[in-house]
């Protein structure tokens, strides 16, 4: 059984040789893989003399480096880290076992359950963290304690089966709703978190980033649960069509003709977008559930192509 760490890297001079040498000490058979994203303080050198294979992305943002990660590594279980050294390396023995056991396709290390608040005296930071949480298991019936968590482990079917959109800090927000909307099986373990070093900074931007995550989570629920999304820009359509036609059709009740005839108009057509708006969900809905299926059978093919491989 072949397990992969993988370590994104932009600009970790301080933790990065850390991280990597801690992760050959818990799991000495695994390959290491740091992937340097244009770092400027020679992360990529410190993380090489550490004893990591090193490899560039040079497109910027981290989603970007997890999609070359995921594109050309090919193992039985990918543990994922960030380079900063806030998280443990010896949960990565556990991390590991459940994968390679079979008991889920993705493992999540939960901050958020145990030491983060503690850790990090971010104000907004937690704020998102926790808005986050609540948007992603409201929209999507789950009951997730981490969203964005940088410490994962996956297995080879949901790597090479997961179709990255995400550029930057989106992207763990992105994993989570793909694993719960295609029935890959999650297990979350709770993790002692720690905070960054002192001259350690986050390359997280809380207001920037945050709208973007935001953003993500609203194209997710239209691409993801497209009959609720559509259905919901209907409704609110109708709502607008009958506050301003049941003043008319009052009128017409009460005096025997129609008045504002212009505005009946414009609300007809509204109602006829509202129709159109529905049925464009209705069909997404159709293919939402046609790719679901033929996402299964790629895992089929996945499977009979991972066991030749190892035969």
């Amino acid at each position: 059984m072949r397990t992969a760490v993988l370590i994104p890297c932009y600009n970790e001079a301080k933790t990065i040789e850390k991280v990597v040498t801690d992760f050959k000490e818990v799991l000495p058979h695994a390959d290491i893989y740091v992937y340097d994203n244009n770092s400027t303080d020679g992360s990529d050198k410190l993380a090489k003399k550490a004893g990591a294979i090193v490899c560039n992305e040079y497109k910027q943002g981290k989603g970007n480096v997890v999609q070359s990660m995921f594109r050309d590594i090919v193992a039985d279980c990918y543990i994922m880290i960030d380079g900063d050294d806030t998280y443990p390396a010896e949960s990565a023995v556990e991390f590991e076992e459940i994968i390679l056991s079979g008991k889920a396709d993705m493992v999540i290390g939960d901050r958020l359950s145990s030491t983060y608040f503690e850790e990090n005296d971010r104000l907004f930071h937690n704020t998102g963290n926790i808005l986050v949480r609540k948007l992603i298991n409201y929209f999507f019936k789950s009951n997730l304690n981490d969203i964005m968590t940088g410490m994962r482990a996956f297995s080879y079917n949901f790597v090479k089966s997961f179709p990255i959109s995400s550029k930057e800090f989106e992207i763990e927000t992105e994993m989570s709703v793909f694993a719960l909307m295609n029935n890959f099986k999650i297990l979350e373990i709770p993790i002692q978190y720690r905070d960054r070093i002192e001259g350690s900074h986050s390359k997280l931007n809380t207001y920037r980033d945050g709208f973007k995550v935001i953003m993500m989570i609203f194209a997710l629920i239209r691409d993801e649960r497209p009959l609720m999304f559509f259905s919901f820009i209907s409704f609110i359509l109708f709502i607008i069509a009958g506050i301003y036609f049941l003043p008319i059709f009052l009128h017409y009740l009460n005096e025997g003709y129609v008045l504002r005839i212009p505005t009946l108009i414009v609300i007809s057509t509204v109602v006829i977008i509202a129709v159109l708006i529905f049925f464009v969900g209705v069909i997404l809905h159709v293919l939402k559930r046609q790719h679901a299926e033929n996402l299964q059978h790629h895992l089929i093919l996945l499977n009979e192509l991972n066991k030749k491989e190892k035969e």
